[in-house]
């Protein structure tokens, strides 16, 4: 982690290879009105019921999308009318996507805290545990939760609980409990368009979120930086201590140490070529991600559909990678090159789907269309590298 041209950059390795880049601007604060996972008291500024939707203003003018099918388990602070929800409204709302361009911020009356191991969510009461976890420890981890279960909130156990013990779990679950109904007490003596909930700097909460197991060192640069990261794992995760390092050198940056404009240059182009001297071609659009792979400077040894596959192959494996690198989400279309043969677009899919499994985010292959296009969904956690440096 380091801070380089008003930018605070965090680059995570494994097997000394980048395979995650994080920019926040310097001076992002948590407390910025459109900050992710923030929670206001909002007014109902406008209802449009023939799409169930309504618009909620969080302060200083900005109005947020919010879906009214929520409004029956809202907290709301002051009432205008008996319908579920009326113009004039004021109630508690946690910011659930960021703006993106001409769209509104999407804000949600269904609030979730993160912690390290769960999230404690208002909107679903269920318990829950990461797909990622094994299934054994997932069945074990519901049962041991079941004495929690209530109709207040839900818990969902993360990846990050794999080797956790269950009474540091427990530990964080009451923490959480305990930051939730604080808040929601407080709720009630606040005027509209309070913030009652901040989200940490954009940079710790990537810290925070980050997947954890085998995690070795915590490489900072800049003394500004390293205590304010210190500070954090003093108070929140003070297991992690002994992983933090400062970097300190004045013949060699950490940024020319990793290569990481290198790597930053290679993310941010259209293009990515592969070994076999084929490419990718990656295009952004409004509403998905395209990826097309093309044979380039490939030079073929054997028959086509071996040779088609091969380059599919090696394709598939790169766009795991660049995926996650960039932080696509949403719909994401891949065009390999057509396979005639099904074994051949069986033995793809499968490889394709083992690379995906190795993102920490939620990454879903859905199918391959009659085209012969591969639909693939990311979760959305924070916005696309992209455009993160554009700001």
């Amino acid at each position: 982690m380091m801070k380089e041209e008003n930018k605070i950059w965090m680059f995570l390795l494994e097997n000394d290879e980048i395979v995650e880049i994080h920019c926040t601007p310097e001076g992002e604060k948590g407390n910025s009105v459109q900050a992710l996972g923030n929670i206001y008291v909002g007014k109902v500024k406008n209802i449009v019921s023939n799409i169930g939707a309504a618009f909620i203003e969080i302060g200083n003018k900005v109005e947020c999308y919010y879906d009214m099918s929520q409004a029956d388990r809202a907290i709301f602070t002051r009432k205008s009318g008996k319908k579920s929800l009326c113009i004039g409204d004021e109630l508690v709302v946690q910011i659930t996507k960021e703006a993106v361009k001409t769209k509104a911020p999407t804000v949600s009356s269904n609030l979730s805290f993160h912690g390290h191991y769960v999230i404690l969510t208002s909107g679903n009461t269920r318990i829950g545990t990461s797909g990622k976890l094994p299934k054994r420890l997932r069945t074990q981890l519901k049962e041991q939760l079941q004495p929690l279960k209530n109709e207040e909130y839900g818990i969902i156990v993360r990846t990050n609980a794999k080797d956790a013990a269950f009474s540091d779990i427990i530990e964080e679950i009451r923490g959480l409990e305990t930051k939730y109904f604080e808040m929601k007490k407080i709720a009630h003596t606040r005027i509209c368009f309070s913030c009652l909930y901040q989200e940490p700097s954009a940079y710790i909460s990537d810290l925070k979120n980050v997947y954890t197991e085998g995690l070795t060192e915590i490489i900072i640069e800049g003394d500004e930086l390293y205590s304010q990261v210190r500070e954090y794992y003093e108070k929140e995760q003070p297991e992690y201590l002994v992983n933090l390092r400062r970097y300190a050198s004045n013949q060699l940056s950490l940024a020319k140490l990793y290569s990481t404009r290198t790597v930053l240059d290679r993310t941010l182009g259209q293009r990515v070529w592969l070994k076999n001297g084929a490419y990718l071609v990656i295009q952004y659009t409004e509403a998905l991600t395209v990826i097309d792979v093309n044979s380039g400077k490939f030079v073929a040894k054997k028959g086509p559909m071996e040779t088609y596959l091969k380059i599919n192959l090696e394709a598939a494996e790169e766009a795991a990678k660049q995926i996650r690198l960039r932080n696509l989400n949403g719909i994401i279309i891949i065009d390999f090159i057509n396979l005639e043969d099904d074994n051949a677009t069986h033995e793809l899919l499968k490889f394709f789907r083992h690379y995906l499994s190795r993102d920490p985010i939620q990454t879903t292959l859905v199918d391959m269309t009659e085209l012969q296009l591969v639909e693939v969904t990311r979760k959305k956690v924070r916005r696309p590298l992209h455009e993160s440096i554009k700001e």
